[in-house]
């Protein structure tokens, strides 16, 4: 039983998504983790700061270690961080002298950080892909009913006669935008050592970040380790695309409220009133936004760093991120499978 609805035994089946979640597996943080040490010692060989020996070394144990999961956990416990246990992990199984070069000039923040840039960056993608979707849904929509009727309201009350068309186009134009925008977003690779200053690798520590940056396929920029708004700013975006989404499922059951302007399939059923059908992924994009606006409000909390890195602030982003991006991904799918459902929206017009 879990605490998270996002993953609950039964009420994922209503918020969760599977193919996302996936990216905020153990099994996929860890991955992401050995990826960064693997590419940390290729770039460091490549310029010379440790044998290619041992960078050979160590990327061949990265590509196979699996580490022990209990013993990360309680020393977690301890540390506040997983990396100090995973690293003395994995020099154990790199073994001779190529051990004490794992993790050179590296901090636990930019392992964990570069793992998140890395994941986000898969998610993004596949956020474009379901925007497109929708959007694409929203189209073949109305193309089927654009010239049909709809009463156009203002403040909840009747206004005046509209098109189809013209809701559609309110619902579909910031979609398209959100899309420009994730197609345009960059993740930066984290890497600042210590403090920030990367002291342990000298003249060539700009160097060695960009090769690290390509190795990983990230964006190289100078460490951010203390300087959380381009977090921030993704979870705004997160934020915008989910309360777009629950703009239109909200205008959705406004509509089934009505009952005459739009006909839907797969609504859900009652125990107590077998006729009714219930708009349920128009009410669930409706709390999704919600959830995520709410949520906003603490990762701007965590914007604040004191010096050069917070435990708190940093904890903090950890527990709301992996939430905001699974409130998004459950409102494209159900977004995504509303837009699907609905047979007729509009009256035709009298011929």
């Amino acid at each position: 039983m879990s605490i998270s609805a996002f993953d609950h035994p039964f009420l994922s089946g209503l918020l969760g998504d599977e193919e996302i979640s996936a990216y905020f597996s153990v099994e996929a943080d860890i991955r992401a983790m050995l990826a960064f040490e693997a590419a940390l010692a290729k770039a460091e060989a490549r310029h010379g700061v440790i044998p290619q020996e041992a960078a050979q070394r160590i990327a061949e144990v990265c590509g196979t270690f699996q580490p022990d999961i209990a013993s990360l956990k309680s020393a977690t416990a301890t540390d506040g961080v997983v990396i100090p246990d995973l690293v003395k992990q994995l020099r154990k199984a790199v073994g001779g002298d190529a051990a004490q070069h794992v993790h050179f000039g590296a901090t636990s923040q930019d392992v964990i950080d570069t793992s998140l840039m890395i994941r986000l960056k898969a998610v993004a993608f596949l956020f474009t892909g379901r925007l497109y979707a929708i959007t694409a849904g929203l189209e073949k929509l109305d193309r089927q009913c654009g010239e049909n009727r709809l009463m156009g309201r203002t403040r909840m009350q009747a206004a005046i006669p509209m098109t189809v068309s013209d809701r559609l186009r309110a619902w579909r134009d910031p979609l398209d935008k959100y899309r420009d925008r994730l197609t345009q977003e960059t993740f930066p690779l984290q890497f600042g050592g210590a403090v920030g200053t990367l002291e342990k690798l000298g003249p060539k520590a700009a160097d060695i970040r960009t090769s690290l940056a390509q190795e990983l396929d990230l964006t190289d920029e100078p460490q951010w380790q203390s300087q959380r708004a381009r977090i921030a700013e993704l979870a705004g975006l997160l934020s915008l695309i989910s309360g777009s989404l629950g703009k239109i499922g909200q205008d959705i059951a406004l509509l089934a409220q009505a009952g005459d302007e739009i006909e839907l399939t797969g609504s859900g059923g009652s125990s107590a009133m077998p006729h009714k059908q219930n708009p349920v992924a128009a009410e669930t994009l409706v709390t999704l936004a919600r959830f995520n606006a709410v949520q906003l409000s603490g990762i701007h909390q965590s914007l604040v760093h004191e010096q050069e890195r917070s435990g708190a602030a940093w904890t903090l982003e950890w527990l709301l991120m992996p939430q905001m991006v699974m409130a998004t991904a459950a409102s494209l799918r159900s977004a995504r499978e509303l837009i699907g459902n609905v047979k007729r929206l509009g009256a035709t017009s009298p011929a």
